[in-house]
């Protein structure tokens, strides 16, 4: 089942904020930061609406783009728990690769937690590699990774 993916807008960040808090434990992001990345032109974020209504959100992604860099940060990936094994995060990653690759970027990178084997399996299946291993880069010492995956 192939979902919508859009742009998010400002109206999103109720949603955003709720599937934050629902997703990740640690470094959320809030209404201020959601806010103010969808007016940077250096945040490109998505979101993947409910089949039912258009302001209940099932996923979103956040890509980041820095001033003469063509390497772009997958700075998140978030499902909604009811909609996890249902292909949105594959969607998601799927849709960031293209739209990365469209918009010039030579490679992406993303750090996740060492511990998350279902995001490091699908970031894998795309060939992403680890170049890095980031001792105590989460909160409560959690170590992570840092992936890479080249476009050239």
């Amino acid at each position: 089942m192939s979902n919508l993916i859009r742009l998010a807008t400002l109206d999103d960040v109720a949603q955003l904020v709720t599937l934050e808090a629902a997703t990740f434990d640690y470094s959320q992001l809030g209404k201020r930061s959601f806010s103010r990345l969808l007016k940077s032109t250096s945040a490109h974020m998505f979101v993947v609406p409910s089949d039912k209504n258009d302001t209940v959100l099932k996923g979103y992604s956040l890509l980041l783009t820095r001033k003469n860099s063509a390497i772009w940060r997958l700075y998140s990936i978030a499902v909604a728990t009811d909609a996890r094994g249902q292909g949105v995060g594959r969607q998601l990653l799927e849709h960031a690769l293209t739209y990365a690759k469209a918009h010039g970027a030579k490679a992406l990178s993303l750090e996740v937690k060492v511990d998350n084997q279902a995001a490091i399996e699908l970031y894998r299946r795309y060939d992403f590699e680890v170049v890095d291993v980031l001792p105590d880069y989460y909160p409560g010492y959690a170590d992570g990774y840092r992936m890479r995956l080249s476009f050239t």
